[in-house]
């Protein structure tokens, strides 16, 4: 079995590295932080010149058609440049519209997402922040062929600059996916505050928002089914981001340890300097083949898949945050400071940590699973 990239892939991942390079430097990172909404248009816009908006989408509907294993070596170079914006968000809004929406709410919107002329995002957590959609309780109560939303989603990614919110409500027979429309009337976005500011969160109420029955997702399909499909897709990205991040940390603290001072000799020689990139090493190289694995499992409908996603998930996330806890320390007193990027990253493997769930949360997931085969 061959576990490299292919000739093509790699060509990709070489592409979206110069890419990033050239158009996301640390510098504009700072520059979008500091706005509103972390969203720029012009490089969006770039973004969705190289196809990359629609890497996964069915060709029939605008994009690419290329694998996840594909995603995940643009994803990762993203998490290198730690890419500021609404991509994440758009790609899980998008996973869940191709899996539960009909033929023409495909069409409506694929095309526009694969364009990038469309920003979507998905709004599931409320009070209690529980990833499994089991813990939706907010209402989406039917009068004639309208629903009414009413209630309060928090924690959205990217809600601010999203042309369609996604909710995630329940009716008397289960979840429905309800594409809620930018400015749509009863709909008020509220910043919330975050630890990465590269990744904007709002709290979205929802008074007596209406929207036809005849344009909710997932009439025909299995609600639930087609949301595991599509958060799984989230999560293989999410941890190829976190892989990105935890590369560009260990690069980072190689070099700082190859050129910082003390005594007269670079700190790259003291074996403590040695055995904490050493991890760092480790934990990355781990994380990318927990990434890739699950990329492929995911793509080629392996029994396994499910599995593979939450040990991912899992390791990506403990693993990220460690590899920046390592970095910060190596670092030393710089490593705390403003001026220097390895905040960013940090902050970035923090938020990433917990999104579509932690590692706690995974890790039962597999013990549910494991007991589940075995019973």
């Amino acid at each position: 079995m061959d576990f490299d990239l292919s000739k093509a892939q790699k060509l990709l991942q070489q592409s979206s590295r110069d890419f990033f390079v050239r158009e996301c430097k640390p510098e504009r990172v700072r520059e979008l932080m500091a706005t509103e909404t972390a969203y720029d248009e012009s490089l969006w816009r770039a973004i969705a010149d190289q196809g990359w908006t629609g890497l996964i989408i069915p060709e029939e509907y605008g994009g690419l058609g290329l694998g996840l294993v594909d995603l995940v070596a643009v994803v990762e170079e993203m998490g290198r440049a730690c890419l500021p914006g609404p991509f994440l968000s758009t790609l899980w809004a998008a996973a869940l519209i191709e899996r539960a929406g009909s033929e023409g709410q495909r069409k409506q919107y694929l095309e526009p997402i694969s364009a990038g002329d469309l920003k979507a995002t998905v709004a599931l957590l409320e009070e209690e922040a529980d990833w499994n959609p089991a813990a939706v309780t907010m209402r989406a109560e039917k009068d004639g062929k309208t629903f009414k939303l009413r209630g309060r989603k928090e924690y959205v990614t990217d809600a601010a600059v999203a042309d369609v919110i996604i909710c995630v409500a329940r009716d008397n027979d289960g979840l429905v996916f309800l594409p809620v429309e930018k400015g749509a009337r009863g709909v008020k976005i509220t910043p919330m505050s975050g630890l990465d500011q590269t990744r904007k969160l709002y709290s979205v109420d929802f008074d007596d928002v209406a929207i036809q029955e005849a344009d909710a997702l997932a009439f025909t399909t299995k609600p639930q089914d087609a949301f595991e499909a599509a958060t799984d897709i989230a999560n293989v990205a999410i941890c190829a981001e976190m892989v990105g991040l935890m590369q560009w940390t260990l690069d980072a603290t190689v070099d700082y340890a190859k050129t910082r001072q003390q005594f007269g000799r670079s700190i790259g020689i003291y074996q403590a300097v040695q055995h904490q990139c050493a991890d760092m090493y480790l934990m990355t190289e781990s994380a990318r083949s927990a990434a890739y694995y699950a990329a492929w499992t995911v793509s080629e409908n392996d029994p396994a898949a499910k599995l593979a996603v939450s040990v991912a998930k899992s390791y990506c996330s403990d693993g990220a945050r460690e590899v920046g806890n390592r970095g910060v320390q190596v670092h030393g007193g710089i490593g705390f400071t403003w001026e220097h990027n390895i905040h960013l990253y940090y902050k970035r493997a923090k938020s990433s940590e917990i999104m579509f769930g932690d590692a706690n949360y995974h890790r039962e997931k597999v013990a549910s699973k494991v007991i589940d085969e075995a019973d």
